[in-house]
């Protein structure tokens, strides 16, 4: 995919408008609002100082949380601008609203290298609705835009694609990179490449697993979405969670345990050789797990063996995280990888008690000699929690975009920037 990019534009001495997600965690620490996470702002920072160089205004807009198009004071972006403010070093400039006079006012007065940073866009109604009137509004306020948002770039939103139909319109490096990167899980990657997937909900991640199945080696799968393949095969999940299958159905008009069954039928013929010579499924779930009657029932754990079908748990039974077997299974297929795609943990590994299957996943990955890209909260999450940020060749913090894209969908903030 060939982008126009930041090197593309004519910047020099313009004002431009640059579209971030800082959606970032808040918490009140010693009586004021301060940001916990600073990871979607910080990989925005080479943008910010190459539009400096170029002599730019620089106008930023993002949201922050769901205020429903109503002006929410608790998801203010000031606490978000206080610390951009202090990992670029100069003052940034909040607006108490997205449009209006005292926007224009601001904007009129910027000098070269200054920020200013829209307050939150979803406190304008139509912003979510993409309103062609408040994509002119914000189009009005610049000469040039730059999405540097993947995150948000399957939304068809006002400041994400709205915006594109008035003014020329490019990726800044973040943006950039992460179609990069994403680009080459999807074209021609390394082989053996695989993909794992977890987490807790499998709706969000139904294209990505269909489309991987089509261009990965193997996938693993763990986690929530593992109980669907589980259940599709006949094995009972007893009180496991499982998204519910007749909700989804009427809502989204997809089984997700029918789709599991599918999915293992149609990919039944590929074998993946472990060792060379051991032929396995090329969808692969847990073949024993982690059980307990709650995730805080400590004396109730156990392990599951699932290779046998007809198993005499209690109907209070959990699968909390994949079992030693499936660890070192998963492990022997990963250190075969040349390429590597994981999105969501394999449990419950917020608790010390059920981590071990998600931290054994990520060592795997960060000791393997493959291509790493990571991606989705919870991984990240993960990571952190294990010491093992820095070990990975890419770590994507945009979760549900990804996932689209790599599910083979064009991403509407994307396509006007082709």
């Amino acid at each position: 995919m060939k982008l126009k990019t930041l090197k593309d534009a004519d910047l020099k001495g313009k004002t431009v408008i640059v579209k971030v997600d800082y959606n970032v965690p808040l918490k009140k620490i010693n009586d004021s609002i301060k940001v916990v996470d600073d990871t979607r702002i910080t990989i925005t920072i080479p943008t910010l100082k190459y539009l400096q160089s170029k002599n730019c205004k620089i106008i930023l807009m993002s949201h922050l949380g769901r205020p429903d198009g109503k002006v929410v004071p608790s998801l203010s972006l000031k606490p978000v601008s206080i610390a951009l403010s202090k990992i670029l070093n100069q003052p940034i400039k909040l607006a108490r609203e997205v449009v209006g006079d005292q926007v224009t006012k601001l904007v009129e007065n910027l000098k070269p290298k200054e920020i200013l940073m829209l307050e939150n866009n979803r406190f304008e109604p139509g912003e979510t609705k993409n309103d062609p009137s408040l994509g002119k509004k914000l189009a009005s306020l610049g000469d040039i835009f730059i999405n540097d948002g993947f995150s948000l770039s399957h939304r068809s939103h006002a400041s994400v694609v709205g915006i594109t139909k008035y003014l020329p319109s490019y990726a800044g490096f973040t943006l950039e990179k992460e179609v990069s990167m994403l680009s080459k899980l999807t074209i021609n990657p390394k082989s053996p490449f695989v993909a794992i997937v977890g987490g807790a909900k499998i709706s969000d991640k139904i294209n990505a697993i269909k489309n991987l199945s089509k261009i990965a080696d193997a996938v693993l799968v763990g986690g929530g979405v593992a109980n669907n393949f589980l259940k599709a095969e006949g094995v009972d999940i007893y009180s496991s969670y499982m998204q519910d299958v007749v909700a989804d159905e009427k809502k989204r008009g997809v089984d997700y345990v029918k789709f599991a069954k599918k999915l293992i039928n149609q990919t039944k013929k590929d074998k993946v050789l472990l060792n060379g010579f051991i032929p396995i499924p090329k969808i692969v779930y847990p073949i024993d797990v982690i059980a307990a009657d709650g995730p805080e029932k400590i004396n109730s754990i156990h392990e599951v063996q699932l290779v046998n079908n007809h198993l005499d748990e209690k109907q209070t039974a959990m699968y909390l995280d994949i079992g030693p077997k499936t660890q070192k299974l998963f492990n022997e297929i990963i250190l075969q990888a040349e390429t590597i795609f994981w999105n969501g943990p394999m449990g419950m590994f917020e608790n010390p008690h059920f981590e071990k299957g998600t931290k054994t996943i990520a060592e795997s990955v960060a000791s393997s000699k493959a291509v790493s890209v990571l991606g989705g909260g919870d991984t990240i999450s993960a990571i952190k929690k294990f010491n093992l940020t820095d070990k990975y060749d890419y770590v994507s913090a945009s979760g549900g975009a990804s996932l689209e894209f790599l599910g083979g969908k064009k991403l509407p903030g994307i396509t006007p920037l082709t």
